[in-house]
């Protein structure tokens, strides 16, 4: 039968709230809150003067929502930022807001964010963000994709990929890394917490 779910079960999101309330309007307000929690990450952003990327929170963001949620549910959130912010809502790095945005030199980053959010959600559902390192392995996976698409759509900008290479990717690599390493401790610390209550004793069905 075709699960129809929003909120994977096997989330952390879905193994919190779904067993207790099994509706679909708790899926959505799990979605909305992450697609919002993503949005306050975008506004600790920093402008480098040599590249048109800023430096933000928003990788920590999505890596984070995408395993809390599952496959699913990550890439509805992230397509719902995206919606947010070309309607006009000021959820982009810095308070920015338009739709240009997602044609700008910064728009391959936002628009990997639903296929990382979708990438790490299925690593997530298959246990990866139990374990430290399995989940520091599915955000650098997931933010590798944001990467790769981000430096691929900014070197029509700026005329090469060797030089969106050097502009896009190399300057943010120290600090995703960090942001990694901060998925990695946030999800498992989350199952853990659930162990230690008796709360992870199986997920909805």
């Amino acid at each position: 039968m075709l699960d129809l779910r929003l909120v994977a079960p096997q989330s952390i999101c879905g193994a919190i709230v779904l067993r207790r309330v099994r509706s679909a309007g708790a899926s959505i307000l799990l979605i909305l809150g992450a697609s919002a929690f993503v949005a306050v990450c975008a506004q600790v952003s920093f402008r480098l003067p040599f590249t048109p990327v800023p430096l933000t929170l928003q990788t920590l963001g999505v890596l984070t929502a995408g395993m809390a949620l599952g496959a699913r549910g990550g890439v509805i959130a992230l397509c719902l930022y995206l919606a947010e912010g070309a309607a006009g809502l000021p959820v982009f790095a810095g308070g920015a807001a338009g739709a240009h945005h997602l044609a700008g030199p910064t728009g391959g980053y936002l628009m990997a964010y639903p296929l990382a959010a979708g990438l790490t959600g299925y690593l997530a559902q298959a246990g990866w963000d139990r374990r430290p390192l399995g989940a520091f392995a599915a955000a650098v996976l997931g933010t590798s994709l944001i990467l790769a698409m981000g430096s691929a759509w900014l070197a029509l900008f700026v005329g090469s990929y060797g030089r969106s290479f050097a502009l896009g990717v190399l300057p943010f690599v120290p600090g995703d890394l960090v942001k990694a390493a901060m998925a990695a401790g946030i999800l498992p610390a989350c199952w853990r917490g659930m162990a230690y209550l008796g709360l992870d004793s199986g997920t909805v069905s």
